[in-house]
């Protein structure tokens, strides 16, 4: 079954539905740049409540491996979502044992060349920087590395793209967002037609 990734929380009741809910994976924004940014202190607090079964994955963006290190022991993945180059992946995992996510941006059959040769454990195809960008799927086709799917995906169209694709796993964050914020209903209404697999 498809597994899930729920992107981008970061208050109380963001957690809470999340509990309820269980996607596999949270994900948390580390990225000052970004309107879903978190600070450590914050996320520490919301670790304490995320129930055991979810996987917290920390996203970052072209950050200084210290500043990862610092809070890396309570993750169990680590997302990069920048320029991060081979180097960059391979001393990271040389300085922890959390598994690694690499996000590419796809536009060509070139960036899906470069992404199926990362370092990383697993890759993130999207289509934009959690702008909600959706990409021509048609390009993933014949793509054979597992991925997880981004960019653009809702309500609406998760049923389609997951029929289409079979992704390992699907990521959301403005998807299921109103005014800017977590959305309770769009949060449970997303993972219950994943977990359906009624498409």
């Amino acid at each position: 079954m498809t597994k899930i990734k729920l992107c981008g929380l970061n208050r109380v009741e963001d957690i809470q539905v999340a509990n309820e809910i269980l996607p596999d994976f949270a994900g948390f924004i580390f990225y000052k740049k970004s309107r879903r940014y978190i600070e450590i202190e914050k996320f520490l607090e919301l670790k304490k409540i995320l129930s055991e079964k979810i996987s917290a994955v920390g996203v970052f963006v072209d950050e200084k491996l210290e500043k990862i290190l610092e809070i890396e022991k309570n993750l169990d993945f680590i997302q990069l979502h920048g320029s991060e180059d081979e180097k960059y992946i391979s001393t990271l995992k040389n300085l922890t044992d959390k598994k690694i996510i690499q996000a590419f941006k796809i536009k060509t059959d070139e960036d899906l060349r470069i992404a199926e040769k990362s370092l990383a454990d697993y890759i993130l195809l999207d289509g934009g920087a959690g702008d909600g960008k959706i990409f021509d799927w048609q390009i993933l086709k014949n793509f054979r590395r597992k991925y997880f799917l981004a960019g653009g995906l809702n309500c609406d169209n998760i049923g389609d793209a997951i029929k289409i694709l079979k992704p390992f796993a699907v990521d959301v964050s403005s998807g299921i967002e109103t005014n800017n914020l977590k959305d309770a209903k769009k949060m449970r209404e997303f993972v219950k037609k994943v977990r359906s697999g009624k498409f």
